[in-house]
């Protein structure tokens, strides 16, 4: 009986060595759920198929309109991190305090531009006020661009047009998406002469041509904030987050276009 009391102890410090050292492990190794804006789809992949690599951990995504998924968030959906494509639907969701505010950074900036199909006649477009953004859309054409109402990319691109005194031209002629990706798309294959998107939007395509890219004056400066989700994992988010504003990270992000704060 000596020698089991005798080996027990040992076997007890193993045990609860193992299970200190599992404790973190599985932290680190945690799957993050993260909704993020359709336009940071191919960043995003990226990003969280080098933290996999790394073995930091798994990342698990879902991309949409940022009202789309604040809207999600906000009624239960089990996220860990929402990175939002403007401030407004990040301010949404503090204002439930359904995020952690303390957590929140804004990561990234981009442009708006004027896109038109790669075979269109259109070639360089000067946008200001004044122009004749209706004669380019053609007798029948149409603006396409995310829904003004709730995406951010259309939320920002009617206050240009706004501001350059456009907006009447086409306000009945926009073709309005459920996100950005979806008006891309709706130029790539011809369907519109014209979109507004990101500038990290049309970096990824080869179906369509930047024509004119709307002045930064136009519109708010447009400011991707980040944030970890309340009742999520905690440790997790916090963890992939910082992995964000990596080097590697940075560069992943600057590849596709954005600017990194």
């Amino acid at each position: 009986m000596r020698w089991i009391k005798h080996m027990i102890t040992p076997l007890l410090a193993i045990v609860m060595m193992s299970g200190f050292v599992a404790g973190p492990v599985a932290a680190e190794q945690a799957e993050v759920v993260v909704f993020a804006a359709a336009s940071t789809t191919n960043a995003i992949t990226d990003i969280g198929n080098l933290y996999a690599a790394k073995k930091l951990g798994t990342i698990k995504t879902s991309f949409a309109s940022s009202s789309t998924l604040a809207k999600q968030i906000a009624s239960g959906a089990p996220a860990d991190v929402y990175l939002s494509a403007n401030k407004k639907w990040m301010d949404f969701l503090a204002d439930k305090d359904v995020i952690d505010k303390a957590s929140r950074f804004d990561l990234l900036g981009n442009r708006i531009v004027l896109i038109a199909p790669q075979a269109s006649a259109i070639q360089t477009v000067d946008i200001k006020a004044g122009m004749d953004l209706a004669a380019l859309l053609g007798p029948d054409g149409r603006l396409a661009m995310g829904d003004p109402d709730h995406v951010p990319a259309g939320m920002y691109g009617k206050k240009a047009l706004e501001k350059l005194g456009l907006w009447g031209q086409v306000k009945d002629r926009v073709a309005p998406m459920k996100d950005v990706r979806a008006a891309l798309v709706l130029v790539e294959r011809a369907e519109a002469p014209l979109g507004e998107v990101y500038a990290t939007d049309a970096a990824i395509s080869n179906k369509v041509r930047v024509v004119g890219t709307f002045p930064a004056d136009s519109h708010p400066p447009i400011v991707y904030p980040v944030a970890a989700v309340t009742g999520g994992k905690a440790e997790a988010a916090k963890a992939f987050m910082d992995f964000l504003k990596t080097p590697e990270a940075r560069a992943i992000f600057e590849k596709y276009g954005f600017s990194v704060n």
